[in-house]
């Protein structure tokens, strides 16, 4: 690595390798050697003559050997066009081929063709990314399923939930973004092989006006890039419609990202609930004792990125004059790998969390003993009803002595003596061992918490699980810490 000249942290930092290949120069070049191969022997197979059998098995022994950059370079210079300089290139690897490389193409049908081969690999690793971190999400939630902790609104103590109950809501998000990528690959097509505008003008010219070659062309083109079908129509490009709906699929998975992070961020901060903390990691440079959320602050960090990239994809297809402008180039040569990119670096820190997520079972009691009276407070009026007391009356009774005692824990810092009071109240005629069955029982006020976990990951997330089985532990989440 050059240590002169900037590095790019997702590269250098964040991501997988898997991952960089596939924005690789070497790849996206390799691919362009692809569509020229898939354009060349679909020609011949519809029988253009100026295209021969002996000409296509040139091309694919060729393009397996190296390409030469120096070269490629060198001409672009000269012609400043980069696909016609690699056409150039790829032609000294065959001689008797190079005339008909790239024949009745526009340079798009390489440099999109090849957009869409990348992020139909790169959802790949996506959704592998993204299984496995359902997965680690699930076992953490069925083995807390039933460990009872304050559930919080407005950031107040609330009534309480258990800790696999709240992991559910972060598994749905995250089924909700694979929702989302599936429908975006439904809609996944080639751009295929359709001229210079869309029109096919250049191979009706070739086919000598037979419009259905024309059309088994450009299928026959598509099908041997692996891809089932092409759009339908195009101008010089696809319709960069069909990025928006990558990216905003890909910035769900931020947002979703976002969310558990900022809990467990706040978690820590109550001490309930920590991500992995290794043996000999540093919190702090100043203050040995502090272990800082660092993955999920990275993760927020990438997070605010990802969540943003969309708009640049919007304004870039709302921008395309006519059949195309070049202005979606240069920003699509940056915006694009960072959309993947930013996924996978982030879904890498999700999963290597959610792998090793610490509880600490003790503080969660602790909290749930300070808040648990004011809980209490509507089962008690419950009972005092049930013994014939008047509901009204006996709700502004415990609503006084509730007051009392929460000014009590907040401005004298003392602990929260609300039953004391209760038991006191002569009016109230509460029985000791009643107010202190409620406190011992906390999961009687998580409702049905712990079952609809249960049934959430059997009716919603196994089923999933099972249809993606195959990405199941093939997906690395080692991170640089």
């Amino acid at each position: 690595m050059e240590k002169d000249v900037y590095q790019d942290p997702l590269v250098s930092r964040y991501t997988d390798k898997e991952m960089q290949k596939i924005f690789s120069e070497n790849f996206k070049f390799r691919a362009w050697r692809m569509c020229w191969i898939a354009l060349a022997e679909a020609q011949m197979e519809l029988g253009l003559k100026q295209v021969t059998k002996e000409m296509v098995e040139e091309l694919k022994k060729a393009a397996e050997e190296e390409i030469d950059y120096k070269i490629a370079e060198e001409k672009e210079k000269e012609i400043r066009h980069d696909v016609m300089s690699h056409v150039y290139e790829f032609g000294l690897h065959c001689p008797k081929a190079k005339g008909i490389i790239h024949l009745g193409a526009t340079s798009q049908f390489v440099g999109d063709n090849t957009d869409l081969i990348q992020m139909r690999e790169a959802l790949e690793i996506i959704k592998k990314d993204l299984v496995n971190t359902i997965n680690n999400l699930a076992k953490f939630a069925d083995k807390y399923k039933s460990l009872v902790t304050l559930g919080y609104t407005h950031s107040q103590p609330a009534q309480p939930t258990t800790i696999g109950k709240r992991v559910t809501l972060y598994i749905q998000d995250l089924l909700m973004d694979l929702k989302q990528i599936e429908f975006a690959e439904s809609m996944m097509k080639a751009r295929g092989e359709k001229g210079t505008v869309g029109t096919q003008a250049s191979y009706l010219e070739l086919f000598n006006g037979d419009y259905e070659k024309t059309k088994q062309l450009d299928l026959l083109v598509s099908r041997k890039l692996g891809f089932k079908d092409s759009f339908s129509v195009s101008g010089q490009t696809y319709t960069r419609k069909f990025d928006t709906i990558i990216a905003k699929a890909l910035s769900g998975i931020g947002e979703s990202a976002n969310k558990f992070a900022v809990d467990l961020r706040l978690m820590s901060t109550f001490k309930i609930m920590e991500e992995p903390f290794e043996e000999n990691q540093t919190g702090s440079s100043a203050m040995a004792y502090k272990r800082n959320p660092m993955r999920c602050e990275r993760m927020t960090s990438l997070c605010r990125k990802l969540i943003n990239l969309p708009i640049d994809f919007s304004h870039t297809h709302a921008n395309q004059w006519f059949e195309r402008t070049l202005d979606d180039s240069a920003i699509r040569r940056i915006i694009l790998p960072q959309l993947f990119l930013l996924t996978n670096a982030i879904l890498k820190l999700y999963q290597n969390i959610s792998e090793g997520m610490i509880v600490f079972d003790e503080q969660i009691k602790k909290y749930l003993r300070e808040e648990l009276p004011f809980m209490a407070t509507e089962s008690i009026l419950m009972e005092l009803v049930k013994n014939g007391k008047d509901r009204q009356e006996m709700h502004q009774i415990i609503k006084e002595h509730s007051f009392e005692a929460a000014k009590t824990v907040k401005l004298e810092g003392k602990a929260n003596d609300l039953f004391e009071r209760l038991l006191k109240d002569t009016r109230l005629q509460l029985d000791k061992e009643f107010l202190n069955s409620l406190i011992e029982k906390p999961e009687r006020f998580a409702g049905a918490a712990a079952i609809q976990t249960e049934e959430y990951l059997k009716n919603e997330v196994e089923p999933i699980l099972v249809k993606y089985s195959d990405f199941i532990g093939k997906s690395d989440s080692e991170i640089r810490v």
